[in-house]
């Protein structure tokens, strides 16, 4: 019996939905149906159609399914949209900070966008004088003032929640939907987290909704496995999770392109460009991890942590303007809007095209476009361009034919006055020019080394511009296999996720260990496999703020160790990410399933008059995947039995002094199969801690490959 994991994406226009082999990873079937926002159940049309025809075209059998999962627009296109509930803040608070906290809670109608709003209404109690009359009262206040859902927000109720939890039953009983602010986030700052509540509820009614009918259906389908969700933040969580935090899947679209590129190429360092036809989704990698932060919705901050994704409208179906006879941009309008086919792809020789230019929508400037002498009309795009110049290849979703491309570059070079070559070769520099910027910023923010990092295309459209812009940039280029269906892929294989923040000035270990033990309680408690889960922790000392990110898989994959690569098979692929050739490379330690390479490096300044020396590093498993990277590091192999004894010396060796005094190194360690990661603490005694938990249950012969590090280099 074949196990399948399925995955839906939810996208703008079409709903994408695949069955994937949960033991070999081989796609075994794929979808496309129209997303149905029209529809009487909305987008959990499309969910639906997309299962039934997998399960009765694609030959998957509903008892082998052992996980299914589904990102969604919805939340997002319902804050887009204005789609949302009126919402009531239930604020509460006692004594001098009752003042405040009454101030906080008093959150004002929130612009979405020009004149798209959550409405809002108040009340407010002495949380001193809280009894089951004034708190019936206060829900019905609310209730006549029109509130269709409820918030419940008291000062520092993440240290006792029981009030908040009062209003939540009082508001139930009255037919009443609603959101407790310690739900949302354990972090202090009433402000930012009722207004993150209140963003949560207004869109409650509208999700519960979707997801019952979805729900519903894939159990009526016979699918056993219990139905996931797609999270902002690359992770999946359980349709009962999201009934009650349906926030954290705003932009889960995006996020599972990157699960995609993560889980399906194991991609660990690089920038991830999922391409479409209207617009294109940027997001880093790091260190095996998708880069997150706090969302702003509307203007307003939240407590809402998902994808750091950068959106352009530039794609594949990206039409060319004109002005003066030059070509002055690239989008952001495509031909899906137009309603034009791609001249790449026309099925028989055009007849004697000639330009002429359109306004896809009203108010629009006008773009090239193609007619014939037989009346038909085409768009002239982005992927038409890269197909003239060769650089969509043949198994790519953007290859079409070059000769197709040629004949309305032609039109346009003699409108024009220049080659159809060179006509391409501007469209793709003004496309480049428009995505390499964001690509940079992404590299300076994550402080990413651009030795290594690999731009990894997905989406439809990705052929169109990726390897364009990883020759102007100079860096390595990977499409996505299957890259049309991506997203969908990553929806398939994400894993559990949840986090935890807290507010704690100066955390102890035991604070450390408690905040890792509720993090992977949560998603063992959605179904991750004990053994499966690892909890990352971060501390924030300029903040205040203690974190905990605990990912876990439904069902572990069984790797098939017997093709592990040789040693200098892996050094080989080290060498390659580095940049350098294999000889230069050096293994520093290794694991039983990972390890550590590097070489040592010259960097100069004053044109040569100063010399630094760094030595960067990359870690390999046994199937050849960079599982981590770091730019400047120490490492030092050590026996499991000695490793607390060794460890504060070892990071004792790695300070280095400026003129702002000590700095602490970053921490990692590998240990079997895991890459356990302390970058951001800065306290030996937290380290010591979480190291003797993270490696319990090894023997004591294991060894413990310790890596220590800057990362400014």
């Amino acid at each position: 019996m074949s196990k399948i994991r399925v995955g839906i994406d939810v996208g703008g226009t079409f709903t994408h939905a695949v069955a994937i082999d949960h033991d070999t990873m081989e796609l075994v079937g794929k979808v496309k149906v129209h997303t149905t926002h029209s529809a009487p159940e909305g987008v959990a049309k499309g969910i639906i159609d997309s299962i039934g025809i997998l399960l009765n075209d694609g030959g998957v059998n509903p008892e082998d399914v052992i996980f299914i999962a589904h990102s969604t627009t919805q939340a997002t296109n319902a804050l887009l949209e204005g789609d949302v509930s009126k919402v009531g803040v239930f604020g509460m608070g006692a004594g001098i900070e009752g003042l405040k906290a009454k101030q906080d809670a008093a959150i004002a109608d929130i612009e979405l966008a020009p004149g798209k709003y959550i409405p809002v209404c108040h009340t407010f109690l002495d949380s001193a004088k809280l009894s089951p009359e004034g708190i019936k009262q206060g829900v019905e206040t609310l209730k006549s003032q029109g509130a269709e859902v409820i918030v419940a927000a008291e000062a520092y109720s993440v240290d006792n929640p029981e009030n908040e939890k009062l209003i939540l039953a009082a508001a139930k009983e009255e037919g009443l939907a609603g959101t407790g602010s310690h739900e949302i986030s354990q972090l202090y700052g009433l402000k930012t987290r009722a207004t993150t509540a209140v963003i949560n509820s207004s869109i409650l009614p509208r999700m519960m909704a979707t997801a019952n009918t979805t729900e519903s259906s894939v159990q009526a389908s016979g699918i056993q496995a219990p139905l996931m969700i797609m999270r902002g933040d690359g992770g999946a969580m359980t349709i009962n999770d999201m009934r009650q935090r349906p926030i954290l899947t705003m932009l889960s679209g995006p996020a599972a392109g990157v699960a995609g590129a993560l889980m399906y190429e194991q991609v660990s360092y690089g920038v991830f460009l999922e391409v479409g036809g209207t617009s294109t989704d940027m997001s880093a990698i790091k260190d095996g991890n998708v880069m997150v932060e706090y969302a702003l919705v509307g203007g307003h901050r939240t407590y809402l942590r998902s994808l750091d994704t950068r959106t352009l409208g530039i794609a594949g179906g990206s039409m060319i303007a004109v002005k003066d006879k030059k070509i002055v941009d690239v989008g952001p309008r495509s031909a899906h809007i137009a309603g034009l086919p791609y001249t790449a792809f026309a099925a028989a020789e055009l007849a004697e095209p000639s330009v002429h230019f359109v306004s896809p929508k009203p108010g629009d400037p006008e773009y090239v476009a193609l007619t014939t002498k037989d009346g038909k009309q085409y768009a002239l795009t982005l992927t038409c361009a890269a197909n003239l110049m060769g650089i969509a290849k043949e198994g790519d979703s953007a290859f079409g034919d070059a000769a197709r491309a040629r004949e309305g570059f032609q039109a346009l070079g003699r409108y024009l006055g220049v080659s159809p070559e060179e006509a391409a070769t501007q469209v793709l520099d003004i496309a480049a020019k428009k995505i390499i910027p964001t690509v940079n910023a992404l590299i300076t923010k994550y402080k990413l080394d651009p030795q290594g990092l690999t731009l990894v295309g997905g989406g439809g459209g990705a052929a169109a511009i990726v390897p364009y812009v990883a020759g102007q940039l100079n860096m390595a280029c990977k499409m996505a296999a299957n890259a049309d269906v991506i997203s969908s892929i990553g929806v398939a294989l994400a894993m559990v996720r949840d986090m935890v923040e807290k507010s704690v000035i100066n955390p102890t270990s035991e604070d450390i260990l408690r905040i890792r033990k509720e993090a992977e309680t949560r998603v063992i408690q959605m179904g991750a496999d004990p053994a499966s889960v690892e909890v990352h922790i971060e501390v924030e000392a300029r903040k205040n703020v203690l974190r905990a990110i605990a990912l876990g898989a439904l069902a572990m994959r069984k790797k098939d160790h017997a093709h592990r690569l040789s040693p200098e098979e892996q050094q080989n692929i080290a060498a390659e990410h580095l940049h350098v050739s294999p000889e230069e490379v050096n293994l520093l330690g290794a694991t039983d399933m990972l390890s550590a390479f590097g070489a040592r490096m010259e960097k100069k300044k004053l044109f040569g008059l100063i010399k630094t020396v760094h030595h960067p590093l990359r870690v390999t498993d046994g199937d050849g995947v960079v599982r981590f990277s770091h730019p400047d590091a120490k490492t030092s192999v050590e026996r499991h039995g000695d490793l607390l004894q060794r460890l504060p010396q070892l990071i004792a060796g790695s300070y280095k002094y400026g003129d702002g005094g000590q700095s602490f190194p970053d921490v990692f360690l590998l240990i079997g199969g895991k890459i356990i990661n302390f970058a951001g603490m800065a306290d030996v005694g937290q380290i010591l801690a979480l190291a003797e938990v993270e490696t319990a249950g090894y023997d004591e012969e294991e060894k413990v490959v310790v890596i220590t590090g800057m990362k400014d280099v």
